[in-house]
């Protein structure tokens, strides 16, 4: 047997940068968080060769005294924490003190400083050959300048793993993107090559802040959001979320931020993935850059080597309030008549993407008053109160009225549809057909004709608006399933045979914990032994379902994230199922007050904007894209 042997110094730091830096990207985040937590205000990056070649990061941070020079390219030598309270409420992005000699131990570093109030600069000088560093004075401004050549110069092996230039250098440059989406006040230049990428200026208002997100972003992304800014319970969120309908492919275009940092978190994911649920188009992802902000102390960032990932105290206070913020500002979009028109690119009707659609006529692109840009409000409530706001987030909210007049009725527990009196009135007052029963045009306009059967040529202040009209009434008639399956509060039926189902005895605790996330939904599930339950009651529209199969995947999903909304998803795609057959046909003849009763209906009905399956529910062209169209005006 081989006998136990401290590693080298050497050897222990080359380690360490197997888990800090992965490729040129990493040492670019670790530097960069160094030089935001030593205060500065601006950062100039300069690249080669994707960060292979060299890496040049300087900023006018407060610097680093010459005695402690040598200090800082040793392991686990900071500045940002020294007792163990300070590890439980981290506010700095680093803390761990391994950066700098992980990075010195696998390249040819020179780091030059001169510290804040000091009048002499100077310069250390490491190669991870020896790690010997050598001290010498230097000219420089306040400020450091780390400069980092030759990555994995000593470490073929690491090196063969890296990707082109091109690949290495998009990585870096995301890792720059996430920062400067992070920290608006400091200035970002990023050049590759000699080549300037980026020049983005310090931020102090919304205007400039969204400038700067249309840079990093594309501007599609700004004319497609929503801007959010609530408060409650010491917990702050702020940012912009996309439209449904400004969804993508892949979850490329989602930013999350805690306390500053970017994070990559399952609760966090799951929140989100559960506000969008009824509004996506299938496979389809939604974009965002959020930021939360809360006391350090409740959130632990020393749970990944990398500090990608995070774990809060109070994993379950902080999704609700995450789902029930961003599904009240997507409910509350309504049509708007006084905004941008869509449908029209280049002079040609286009049909409408659901990639790049744009934005769809709004009430109220911001869901507040103001941002406040980046201040905290003061309007903040007790903890239990905001317990009670969000116990019921899992009870989607929805307009109470009831359908005056409709063709088909469905039973929100049977599901059987039946034929009744014409559609007159879908839920409003009273017929429309005189436009001077108003004083201003409603924003989806009046019904001027009904197109083919399938959709509604209306005309509003702006222009032309097309509505298809089983798609819209769909959604109607969704929201108002969901709204009366709800306020009954979830009708359950007793099993005349129980269904026991064998779990493992893990999975058994969790049910006995995790139990009302059953009883929220009608179920009632009791731990009848050791390793087995048994479903004794089920909500009335799930009873032909199957049980067992639900209940299984429910609990594999308290197992992953925590908590669970598969129930309520499977209750609502069957409610959506039942909507889709009880709302009206195609080639089903409408009068103009049916027509002109279902644009009034959409008008104050939630998410309106889309159909149960995630598409668009109308297009708006405006007179301007009709000229353009008749080329009028040349």
């Amino acid at each position: 047997m081989n006998r136990i042997n401290l590693l080298s110094p050497r050897l222990a730091n080359q380690i360490a940068a197997g888990e800090v830096v992965e490729r040129p990207a990493s040492v670019v985040k670790e530097l960069l968080e160094n030089s935001l937590d030593a205060g500065a205000s601006q950062l100039d990056i300069d690249v080669e060769q994707g960060g292979v070649r060299r890496i040049k990061i300087r900023d006018n941070g407060t610097g680093i005294m010459k005695e402690d020079l040598s200090l800082a390219l040793s392991r686990h030598a900071t500045s940002k924490i020294i007792t163990l309270d300070d590890l439980e409420a981290v506010r700095t992005l680093g803390f761990r003190g391994e950066a700098l000699a992980s990075i010195s131990s696998v390249s040819r570093m020179h780091l030059t400083s001169q510290a804040e109030g000091e009048t002499e600069a100077w310069r250390v000088e490491v190669e991870g050959k020896d790690m010997a560093a050598a001290i010498r004075p230097a000219s420089h401004p306040e400020g450091t300048t780390i400069d980092v050549c030759d990555l994995f110069f000593n470490t073929p092996a690491r090196r063969k793993f890296l990707r082109t230039e091109k690949t290495e250098f998009t990585h870096l440059e995301e890792v720059v993107k996430r920062l400067a989406l992070s920290r608006y006040e400091t200035g970002f230049r990023l050049s590759h090559n000699g080549k300037q990428v980026y020049d983005l200026r310090p931020v102090t208002d919304q205007l400039h802040a969204e400038h700067r997100l249309a840079t990093l972003l594309g501007k599609k992304f700004i004319e497609n959001s929503l801007t959010l800014d609530v408060e409650a319970a010491g917990l702050r969120l702020w940012g912009w979320i996309g439209l449904p309908t400004f969804s993508r492919s892949q979850a490329d275009l989602q930013y999350f931020f805690v306390n500053g940092r970017v994070v990559k978190d399952k609760l966090v994911a799951h929140a989100v993935r559960q506000a969008y649920r009824d509004v996506l188009y299938n496979g389809r992802h939604p974009t965002f850059v959020l930021y939360l902000e809360l006391d350090p102390a409740t959130v632990d960032v020393n749970v990944h080597p990398t500090k990608h990932e995070v774990r809060f105290r109070d994993g379950r206070l902080v999704h609700d309030f995450l789902f029930s913020r961003i599904h009240k500002a997507i409910a509350d979009v309504r049509p708007e008549s006084d905004a941008a028109p869509t449908g029209m690119q280049g002079g040609s009707i286009v049909e409408p993407e659901i990639t790049e659609q744009s934005a769809l006529p709004l009430t109220n692109r911001s869901s507040t008053a103001g941002m406040d840009w980046m201040r905290p409000t003061s309007n903040s409530v007790g903890a239990s109160d905001v317990r009670g706001q969000l116990d019921g987030m899992s009870r989607l909210s929805g307009y109470a009225q009831e359908y005056t007049a409709r063709t088909e009725e469905v039973d929100p527990e049977t599901g059987e549809v039946r034929e009744i009196a014409p559609i007159n009135s879908i839920g409003v007052s009273g017929p429309l057909e005189q436009r001077d029963d108003y004083q201003a045009v409603p924003p989806l306009g009046f019904a001027v004709a009904q197109l083919h059967g399938v959709y509604i040529i209306s005309e509003s202040e702006q222009g032309l608006i097309l509505v298809d009209m089983h798609a819209a009434h769909e959604r109607i008639v969704y929201e108002r399933m969901k709204t009366a399956f709800y306020q009954k509060s979830i009708s359950s039926q007793p099993l005349l045979v129980p269904i026991n189902v064998s779990v493992s005895q893990s999975e058994a605790d969790l049910v006995e914990e995790s139990g009302y996330v059953f009883e929220s939904f009608g179920f009632r599930v009791e731990r009848t032994g050791l390793e087995s339950v048994m479903v004794r009651e089920v909500p009335v529209i799930l009873i032909r379902g199957d049980v067992e199969g639900l209940v299984r995947d429910v609990i594999s999903d308290l197992a992953a994230n925590g908590i669970s909304d598969l129930i309520e998803s499977r209750a609502n795609e069957l409610m959506a199922s039942m909507a889709c057959h009880g709302a009206i046909r195609a080639n089903r003849k409408l009068t103009i007050t049916e027509m002109n009763s279902l644009l009034r209906d959409m008008e104050v009905t939630e998410r309106s904007g889309q159909c149960n399956h995630g598409r668009p529910t109308w297009a708006h062209l405006s007179m301007s894209d009709l000229d353009k169209l008749f080329l009028r005006g040349r």
